[in-house]
C-alpha cells in the first residue's frame, strides 16, 4: 500500500511516498522544495530507512540526522521530516503501483 503526505515546513514542502507491506517500509522517496546540502543526504535518508518497520521509522529519522548527517537545512528542521512522514503514514492514499 502506498502512503503519501507532505508537510509545508518555514521555507519548502517535504513529500513522503512510502510503500508499505506487511508493516515495513519497502520503497521511501523523499521529494520536495526544500534544500539540504548535500544533495545526497535525501537518497542516504531513504536507503536508511527502506526495510525497516512503519513503527519504527520515525525513531530512525532522528538516528540519521544524529549519526549520519553532516551537512546544512536551512529553514527545515529533523522535526519538519518527521511531520511530513507522520502525515504520510496517516494519509494512506492507495496507489496501487
Amino acid at each position: 500500500m502506498r502512503k503519501v503526505g507532505e508537510h509545508k515546513a518555514r521555507k519548502g514542502l517535504i513529500r513522503f511516498e512510502i510503500d508499505e507491506e506487511r508493516g515495513i517500509a519497502r520503497s521511501v522517496k523523499i521529494s520536495g522544495d526544500f534544500f539540504i546540502y548535500p544533495e545526497e543526504a535525501v537518497e542516504e535518508l531513504e536507503k536508511s530507512l527502506e526495510g525497516r518497520e512503519i513503527s519504527k521509522l520515525e525513531d530512525a529519522i532522528d538516528e540519521f540526522f544524529k549519526v549520519n548527517f553532516e551537512g546544512e537545512m536551512p529553514y527545515i528542521t529533523v522535526e519538519d521530516f518527521k511531520i511530513a512522514l507522520k502525515n504520510a503514514l496517516r494519509g494512506e492514499k492507495n496507489d496501487e503501483a
